[in-house]
């Protein structure tokens, strides 16, 4: 091993700090301090003779990385090469509910069991005076397997994976024990819609909190003074945006938004219907707007409006 190299600030740039290192066959590379840590954590570094074992060169990203074969990742990516050769695919009869298995992509999932798969697709209508809108589509039945995850929304989820036909997508099963968890999970998957389809005719309308509208609003517009979506009718299309009238104004108006056909030829622009100007505590009295709450086909809740 040679000194280091690199590793210098300047005010635009910054650049990692690597190592040479001397391969008997006669040349030189280099490798992260990071990679070098990992090494003398799995192999022995002798004063005069070097790194002793044997080892192997292999890629993290850009950087080129030497891995001990004694190490726990060499054995690991060794082991999962094997499966792969061997080509002993899991079968369908095979599978046992919640238990973990390995795919070919080497990613660890939860088999959850084999249920229909529901998906949406848009359809966007002639009449440009109307918005596009999603419709359920059945799958058919699939192997759903699922890993815990963190939505958008900063609350527990779950990633699926949906399989028709199994073929070399599972290559392993690394524990046949259920997971202590999948009873949660499931109630997860059954909140999916997925699991169980959209149902429109399900939605539920609340009227705000007058607080909790005035506080939503002026939470939503900050700094670029962004408007919020209300409803102000008890149906999809009875939607309005509430905002501030212009950045000096401590009025605020409600307005709806109408689909009409492009003056400059084909598509649509968007007309903006002014319905009312005053204070916020005003426009909640005036117009009770409300929030929707999305509900599955199995009465489950799918999405709450207010967290939008």
């Amino acid at each position: 091993m040679n000194k280091k190299v690199g590793d210098y600030v300047s005010d635009w740039n910054h650049r990692q700090a690597y190592v040479r290192v001397y391969d008997p066959r006669g040349f030189e590379f280099e490798i992260t301090i990071e990679n070098l840590l990992y090494i003398l954590e799995n192999a022995n570094s002798i004063k005069g003779k070097g790194l002793e074992g044997e080892f192997i060169y292999g890629w993290d990203g850009k950087d080129l990385v030497l891995l001990p074969v004694e190490s726990p990742d060499y054995k690991e990516i060794s082991k999962f090469n094997n499966i792969l050769h061997e080509k002993s695919y899991i079968k369908s009869k095979e599978l046992i509910i919640g238990a973990t298995y390995r795919t070919k992509d080497n990613r660890e999932f939860i088999y959850m069991g084999r249920f229909e798969y529901w998906d949406t697709k848009w359809v966007s209508p002639e009449d440009v005076r109307q918005s596009s809108y999603t419709v359920n589509v059945n799958k058919g039945k699939q192997y759903i397997f699922a890993k815990k995850t963190i939505n958008y929304r900063k609350k527990e989820d779950l990633y699926l994976l949906n399989i028709k036909s199994l073929g070399d997508r599972i290559i392993e099963i690394i524990t046949e024990e259920c997971t202590d968890d999948y009873a949660e999970m499931f109630d997860l998957l059954e909140k999916s819609s997925h699991y169980s389809p959209y149902d429109e005719s399900k939605d539920e309308y609340i009227i705000y909190d007058k607080n909790r509208f005035i506080d939503k609003v002026k939470e939503k517009e900050g700094a670029w003074f962004y408007g919020t979506s209300v409803y102000i009718e008890n149906h999809k299309d009875g939607m309005a945006e509430v905002k501030r009238e212009n950045r000096e104004s401590e009025n605020y108006v409600i307005a709806t938004k109408t689909r009409v056909p492009s003056r400059w030829g084909s598509g649509y622009e968007t007309k903006e219907n002014i319905l009312y100007r005053g204070t916020l505590e005003e426009i909640w009295n005036k117009f009770q707007p409300r929030y929707r709450n999305k509900y599955l086909t199995n009465g489950k809740l799918h999405e709450i409006g207010d967290e939008h």
